[in-house]
């Protein structure tokens, strides 16, 4: 009878486990990633930084820079450039810094995640199967998250649901 018992539960985590991984698009590029971030995590003492940014057809752009120290983040600066009146070139819209002290005290920016938040994120959220939308994620900082997110299909310009990573570096004090 035990053995039965036991071979039930193990079925059944087998069936649940692959449900699971059939709902997230890209789980094993994100698996994968995950194990780069984990290993980069290690070695870097969980204090790093890195960027994330948007950018519009328009030309406006922005680039906030997030420092993680042992797993905190203590930092945040937000760079905003577009065009100022009948301007041809990009000009500094708006730029600023907040240390640990003034965290959150600018409403533009990115949201403070740290990288595991940001994994959770792609796996909860950003890279689950929908039917209207057409999910993306790719993995180009040294096999660590640089996208994750979806389009709503039909939709035409700046649609872009999820975090777009620039570059992630070892953060030195």
């Amino acid at each position: 009878m035990k053995k039965y018992i036991c071979l039930l539960i193990l079925f059944a985590t087998v069936i649940f486990t692959s449900c699971k991984k059939d709902k997230i698009e890209y789980s094993n590029d994100l698996e994968k990633s995950l194990k780069a971030w984990t290993d980069f995590k290690s070695v870097s003492n969980n204090s790093y930084s890195y960027i994330t940014g948007t950018v519009s057809w328009t030309g406006y752009s922005t680039e906030t820079t997030i420092i993680v120290s042992n797993g905190q983040i203590i930092g945040r600066s937000y760079i905003a450039k577009g065009r100022k009146d009948d301007q041809t070139a990009l000009v500094i819209l708006e730029q600023w810094q907040e240390d640990i002290n003034s965290l959150n005290t600018h409403n533009n920016g990115a949201t403070l995640l740290t990288l595991d938040q940001i994994y959770e994120l792609a796996k909860t959220d950003l890279l689950l199967k929908r039917p209207d939308v057409s999910i993306s994620f790719e993995a180009n900082n040294s096999g660590m998250i640089s996208a994750a997110g979806y389009v709503q299909n039909g939709c035409q310009d700046d649609c872009f649901t999820g975090i777009r990573i620039k570059s992630i570096s070892k953060y030195v004090p």
